[in-house]
């Protein structure tokens, strides 16, 4: 009789990138606790190096690496190193953003700078891990969007406060979920899948008025946490969702259920 499939990450060489914020410091502690050897990147080294020690201290093994997502040299450098390192990686989670726009106001270089890191980098570091999996029999690549990235801005959500949808994200949290159909048409007969996972609202102390608005949109009534994304990505890495590419799964508590 054959095994169930395995949720297990254990074993397998993970790379997360980001891994200090809104998402990632989550995300960082759920893979690193699946027995993975999780290397996290980003700009903010220091940042990482604290997460780092606070995960190795309850026994995970986690290691940090910089990355510029702005620079091809840089993303190709942290692919070899982990390589060299490691001799492989079998799973990569592209969940650093740049969020230079502020507003829809804002200057255009804003715009320009944000697509700078968060298409063009999101492209190259997609491009490169692709083809090293591709290479090495496999793997998996999780790329962290938005439903912003599915459904239009709810301004309602917003009316009276001080806060506003801001349309470089939207723009390309969408492009991401079409790329990920790309690169899962690419790789797939190479044994490398590419889902993409698009999170609802997460709970960062917004305005109360903002999170009453925004529980009421989602059919579980509340807004996401730190323990929200983990499971659904260690699903999409893990051996469990071998038949699995080129989806684009909604983890929102039902808001782009409607």
């Amino acid at each position: 009789m054959n095994s169930a499939p395995s949720f297990s990450l254990a074993g397998k060489i993970v790379v997360l990138t980001g891994g200090a914020g809104i998402y990632g410091r989550g995300l960082a502690a759920e893979l690193a606790a699946t027995g993975a050897t999780l290397v996290l990147a980003s700009r903010n080294v220091e940042a990482l190096q604290k997460v780092a020690t606070e995960e190795r201290a309850l026994g995970r093994n986690v290691h940090v690496r910089s990355l510029d997502l702005e620079s091809e040299s840089s993303i190709l450098a942290l692919r070899d190193s982990v390589i060299a390192e490691f001799g492989r990686v079998d799973g990569l989670i592209n969940n650093a953003v740049s969020r230079p726009m502020k507003s829809p106001d804002a200057p255009l270089a804003d715009w320009e700078s944000s697509m700078k890191a968060n298409a063009t980098g999101l492209f190259a570091i997609s491009r490169a891990f692709a083809d090293a999996m591709a290479t090495k029999g496999g793997g998996s690549i999780v790329n962290i969007g938005s439903i912003q990235g599915m459904v239009g801005p709810d301004f309602s959500l917003y009316e009276g406060l001080n806060m506003n949808a801001i349309p470089d994200y939207f723009f390309h949290k969408a492009g991401m979920v079409n790329l990920t159909k790309f690169f899962a048409a690419r790789y797939g007969r190479k044994g490398v899948r590419v889902n993409c996972l698009s999170p609802g609202g997460f709970f960062t102390g917004q305005h109360p008025t903002f999170v009453e608005r925004y529980n009421n949109a989602t059919y579980l009534g509340r807004m996401a946490d730190e323990h929200d994304l983990g499971g659904p990505v260690v699903f999409l890495l893990s051996d469990a969702s071998r038949y699995v590419t080129g989806v684009n799964l909604p983890v929102d508590g039902g808001y782009t259920a409607h």
